[in-house]
């Protein structure tokens, strides 16, 4: 089993939350601006870097809200390779310099966007965002509102 260990900001100001579209083939999706851990990167440092990368926006990185891990299962994996991942990934709270958003050229994101908080759910979004936002204890519902059918 393959093992990966990425690094992630949840990016939240004046009711709006930063985040990223993946996309890889077919398969697509919003999520945290954040990625993968280069040898011997500590997970600040990639989280600054990968912010840098997706956004153009330069970060400034807090409190480390938690570290979630999963087993996945992924759909196009190469001849011979197990299809499971293991991934560690580490979520931090962070703020970014004012500044214009650049989407990334070249990566495994292709647009970034600050979205409010009361249109994530509306999105097709990777559990990344909802365990990153439950952890920063963002988009709770307030006691006055009623569960969504």
């Amino acid at each position: 089993m393959d093992l990966r260990v990425a690094a992630y900001a949840v990016v939240e100001r004046r009711g709006k939350i930063l985040l990223t579209h993946w996309r890889r083939g077919h398969m697509h999706g919003w999520t945290l601006p954040g990625g993968g851990l280069e040898a011997g990167e500590h997970p600040k440092d990639a989280v600054v870097r990968e912010v840098q990368e997706e956004t153009g926006l330069e970060a400034r990185v807090g409190k480390l809200l938690g570290v979630d891990s999963r087993v996945m299962v992924r759909e196009e994996v190469t001849d011979g390779r197990d299809p499971e991942l293991h991934t560690i990934r580490i979520i931090y709270r962070a703020s970014v310099k004012d500044g214009p958003l650049r989407h990334e050229v070249g990566g495994s994101s292709d647009e970034a966007r600050w979205v409010p908080l009361k249109e994530v759910r509306g999105l097709r979004t990777l559990s990344l965002v909802q365990t990153g936002m439950r952890m920063a204890g963002l988009g709770r519902r307030s006691p006055n509102t009623r569960p969504r059918k």
